[in-house]
């Protein structure tokens, strides 16, 4: 992956089973193992929620990289790269991706749900009050109407 561009990793699902009867009674979803080196270490670990037909951002982190998983809802992820293209992936509940935002590359979340979806979030620096390590921008020239259109 280039440095100035933001990739996705499919994630594994397994079916999980009851104890006395071995009926399928839910799922888990790999996120995150220490083995295999998909990310560095995270340091900060939080939940991010987006209003119905909302979109967060966009935004660039200066010195962080971001790991984003939607774990309710679906949600389009757009970036913007260092030559002024744009990228999306879409990911749900339903098709979990692990989606990498490199620092210095902006961002945004557009929630594509009829509810509020919720985005695991985990990141290689923490969050400190005051350390203006994020900065806003603006996508004028993206198509944000879009994700109104009804899918």
């Amino acid at each position: 992956m280039k440095s100035d561009d933001f990739d996705f990793t499919k994630l594994e699902v397994h079916e999980t089973k009851d104890v006395k009867d071995k009926s399928v009674n839910g799922s888990l979803v790999v996120v995150w193992r220490d083995w295999d080196k998909i990310i560095n270490e995270p340091k900060m670990v939080y939940i991010t929620n987006v209003a119905a037909g909302k979109i967060k951002g966009p935004h660039v982190h200066k010195k962080r990289t971001s790991y984003f998983v939607c774990i309710k809802g679906k949600v389009a992820f757009v970036s913007r790269n260092s030559d002024g293209n744009y990228r999306e992936i879409i990911a749900s509940e339903d098709e979990p991706k692990l989606i990498q935002i490199p620092r210095n590359i902006p961002s945004a979340h557009v929630n594509l749900s009829e509810k509020e979806s919720s985005v695991l979030v985990l990141a290689d620096i923490a969050w400190r009050p005051n350390d203006n390590e994020m900065e806003d921008v603006l996508f004028d020239d993206y198509d944000w109407q879009k994700w109104k259109k009804p899918r």
